[in-house]
């Protein structure tokens, strides 16, 4: 399941951009030093398991592609997502990425005891719950006494670039502000800064986004000509519909509209049971 990305000229791109995103973070110093900042915790390394993550479990369940998907050197998981677009469902949306997390890892012959600690962060440009923070953390406790974590060894959190507290400092702020469009002098936003424009001068990086925008299109395109083609389908069943209230006959309806006799048949039947 890849997130459509919106048109934008690849001269254009900025941070907020998820496929930029994803390259810039293939830094490792610059991956770390922005978990670091987040969590404001230290981590020896970073590593990356596979290029770009995409997690399949079944033929019939959905697929995610992560924006982001690294572990440090004692196999914590990060999972970092950039988010443009407020649809109303990031809570769900990460209740799914982390279960189809822990799915990948219990696959690889893991008891429950030994699944990875783990966390999903959502780093929006919009307020997810309008209550003007900075930085939202979520982790399970007992709703009748909040000291008793379930330690679980999950843990959700939302960034947003239009934060008004004074909860967050250092490159963490900085980083937001930089998200928002603001100029900063801070160090580390001025390697990411330099990252950015780097990346937009990676000529494989600048085919691969294209490649992705002109399958987007088509894949708009075919939705839109499906679109079309069920609403002629539409259009003559309301026609044969109200052919049958004429009483036609059963032949000259399917003479008209082309239709067989089953698929008539199975309109009427249909229609009486309305």
């Amino acid at each position: 399941m890849r997130r459509r990305m919106k048109e934008t000229r690849w001269e254009e791109l900025r941070i907020t951009n998820d496929f930029l995103f994803g390259k810039v973070m293939r830094n490792e110093e610059i991956c770390k030093e922005l978990v670091e900042s987040i969590l404001n915790i230290k981590i020896d390394k970073i590593e990356y398991p596979e290029e770009q993550k995409t997690i399949d479990i079944s033929i019939d369940a959905k697929s995610i592609r992560l924006d982001v998907y690294v572990a440090d050197g004692k196999g914590t998981i990060y999972n970092l997502e950039m988010q443009t677009s407020d649809t109303k469902e990031l809570p769900k949306r990460t209740r799914y990425y982390q279960g189809m997390i822990d799915l990948n890892l219990i696959e690889k012959g893991k008891l429950y005891g030994e699944l990875n600690t783990s966390y999903i962060i959502f780093i929006c440009t919009f307020d997810p719950f309008g209550q003007g923070r900075h930085i939202y953390s979520f982790e399970n406790r007992c709703t009748e006494d909040l000291n008793l974590e379930l330690k679980d060894g999950t843990t959700k959190i939302f960034l947003n670039s239009a934060g008004t507290k004074e909860d967050v400092s250092g490159n963490l702020k900085e980083f937001l502000l930089y998200l928002a469009g603001k100029e900063s002098s801070n160090k580390f936003v001025e390697k990411v800064d330099c990252e950015v424009k780097r990346a937009k001068e990676n000529k494989e990086w600048r085919r691969e986004y294209m490649t992705l925008l002109m399958r987007d299109r088509e894949n708009i395109e075919e939705g839109r000509r499906q679109g079309r083609e069920e609403g002629r389908k539409e259009g003559r069943k309301e026609i044969i519909e109200k052919m049958l209230e004429k009483k036609l006959t059963l032949e000259m309806i399917a003479e008209v509209t082309g239709y067989s006799l089953e698929e008539i048949i199975e309109i009427e039947q249909k229609k009486i049971k309305k």
